[in-house]
């Protein structure tokens, strides 16, 4: 019996605690989680269409190719006699005037530039991920103006606020921010590359 009462702190003692530098180099999941709610809004019709995977934006929340025929162009506002400004104006159309009348924004309407087209339509998160953060692939933006970017940019915005018969983004655009800050204070995480998520 004594030596059972003996035994016992030593077995309790004998596994040693954590050290908090090995708690400080794992990373947290929250960040790497946040960004999944950035991908959810960057992956939505409402970002998908300008950002393509090809050089000919989409339309409507099943993706189809933009009608008339328009290509990207070198700076992203389309090509000589088929520029974005042709049918898109500074502002949505009243919805007065019907369900397919092009949507508008103060900024000007464009995509990216050809030389950085950032392609959201179809990459996995860790993709998406890397490129969103890498500034020879997102158009030269620190990761400050890259949250700018998304809080205060019309063009960004007009997501939230699409024009009659189109759906907004499904996630508030708070929620958004808050997620994309979290990932981005926390040093702008990417998920782990796998089979699933190369």
């Amino acid at each position: 019996m004594k030596l059972w009462c003996f035994a016992l702190p030593l077995i309790a003692c004998s596994s040693t605690p954590p050290k908090a530098s090995d708690a400080a180099s794992a990373p947290s999941r929250e960040p790497v989680a946040a960004f999944e709610t950035v991908r959810a809004v960057l992956q939505s019709p409402r970002c998908v269409n300008c950002h393509p995977a090809g050089d000919v934006p989409l339309q409507g929340d099943d993706g189809h190719l933009h009608q008339p025929f328009i290509k990207r162009g070198a700076e992203g506002l389309g090509v000589a006699g088929l520029s974005c400004a042709a049918c898109h104006g500074v502002a949505n159309s009243p919805a007065s005037y019907g369900p397919h009348m092009p949507p508008g924004v103060s900024t000007g309407w464009r995509l990216p530039p050809a030389q950085h087209p950032m392609v959201f339509a179809g990459l996995p998160s860790a993709a998406l991920c890397e490129q969103l953060k890498d500034p020879a692939r997102n158009g030269g933006k620190s990761m400050a103006a890259l949250v700018q970017h998304v809080s205060a940019d019309p063009l960004v915005l007009w997501g939230w606020s699409p024009g009659y018969a189109r759906k907004p983004v499904p996630i508030s655009h708070d929620e958004f921010v808050r997620a994309f800050k979290t990932w981005a204070d926390a040093g702008a995480p990417c998920a782990a590359r796998t089979a699933s998520n190369p």
